[in-house]
């Protein structure tokens, strides 16, 4: 309530009265005041409350200024509220000065409520939010309504710590508005992702060229972001005319981005895994499981450098072309040679996969004669198998 001050009702210059509504109540915050059952005008500056018929008769009323506004919320009725009441919620900055002509000097709360006693409409928060962006109370031009002129109060700029506090609000309402914008049209939204990731790539381009200029502690944490912004020419069903041709294209594509990361992983990928990195580095044209399945599906009689491989128990795994169960076999053995005795999360830690996988790469290890399992009270390990070897 310390935002509010007595004031004239008289329009200020180029000031215009936008709606008028009954039987409003004022709450500091969370708290009711005893301005209540009063009528509230909102104009292009600011806000007048005053008592029935007070604000016609020309006598003082209560003012707060439209500036002051960060952003506003209707607030929901409660499941258990059976009043016809509707309130909107209205965040207050700081006050940029000191003025003791005002019903309250101090408030503990960042925030008013207006409760509307006979309800309202939506066109009560679509005008005060029109107001509010408009900002006409900057704009100097010629009253279009003739009103004597009010002579206005130097405003004192404060300091310390709540001049940090009121920079830091307006950085933040700046920061909505650039969001709530960004996201009014999702298609312009998308159109702006692709020239990222197309800028991404050209840059990119001139760091390789200009290595020597740059340090390698840049270089990375700039490849960090690049690699969040995705591929700048995913491959999408509207291109293709049918479904095989549309899942050839997004399997090769599928291998251009996994192949790398599959052959530091030790030679497999679970399917999980695939879905959530593939659709990380396409950005906004995400895939469907069904579809990454359908293409992974295809890639062996394809000849691509990877394939789709399902173990027994029914794990999914995108691995390379070149490897198979005797190999895996092989490669666990001698890890098993080399630490002991390996569990299943020992061995996803050596690896850096996933414990499922681990697990799965064990158990081929058995089932070709080169491990030994000891199922105890303290989980599964496994043993080289040295009836075989010794």
């Amino acid at each position: 309530m310390n935002r509010w001050k007595y004031a004239s009702p008289l329009l200020l210059d180029n000031e215009a009265t936008a709606i008028c509504k009954k039987n409003v109540r004022i709450y500091d915050g969370d708290q009711k005041t005893s301005f209540e059952g009063g009528e509230l005008i909102i104009t292009t500056h600011r806000l007048l409350w005053g008592r029935p018929g007070a604000i016609s008769k020309g006598q003082t009323c209560l003012a707060l200024n439209l500036s002051l506004v960060v952003y506003i919320e209707e607030e929901s009725p409660s499941a258990f509220s059976f009043s016809r009441s509707r309130k909107i919620i209205l965040y207050l900055s700081e006050p940029t000065d000191f003025d003791p002509n005002g019903p309250q000097q101090t408030s503990i709360y960042n925030f008013i409520k207006l409760s509307f006693r006979e309800g309202f409409n939506s066109d009560v928060t679509a005008i005060l939010n029109d107001c509010i962006q408009r900002k006409q109370w900057e704009t100097q031009v010629n009253a279009a309504v003739a009103a004597p002129k009010v002579t206005q109060s130097h405003i004192k700029l404060r300091t310390g710590i709540v001049g940090i506090e009121r920079s830091l609000q307006e950085k933040q309402k700046a920061a909505d508005e650039s969001i709530s914008v960004a996201f009014q049209d999702l298609s312009k939204l998308m159109t702006m992702a692709k020239e990222m990731v197309q800028l991404s790539n050209t840059i990119s381009t001139k760091i390789k060229e200009k290595q020597g200029d740059i340090t390698e502690d840049e270089t990375v944490r700039f490849k960090s972001y690049l690699l969040s912004l995705g591929i700048d020419d995913p491959v999408t069903r509207n291109s293709y005319k049918s479904e095989n041709q549309f899942y050839r294209s997004l399997a090769k594509q599928i291998c251009d981005i996994l192949q790398s990361h599959i052959e530091e992983m030790g030679g497999m990928m679970a399917l999980t895994d695939v879905f959530c990195r593939v659709n990380r580095a396409r950005g906004l044209e995400l895939l469907s499981p069904e579809d990454i399945l359908s293409a992974c599906q295809i890639m062996e009689s394809m000849n691509l450098p990877l394939k789709l491989y399902q173990f027994n128990s029914g794990v999914m795994v995108l691995q390379l072309a070149t490897l198979d169960d005797e190999s895996v076999a092989e490669a666990t053995a001698i890890l098993l040679d080399d630490k002991g005795s390996l569990s299943s999360e020992e061995l996803a830690q050596t690896l850096g996969i996933s414990i499922t996988l681990a697990k799965e790469r064990l158990l081929t290890a058995e089932k070709y004669g080169k491990s030994c399992r000891d199922d105890s009270i303290e989980g599964l390990r496994f043993y080289p198998n040295w009836f075989l070897t010794h």
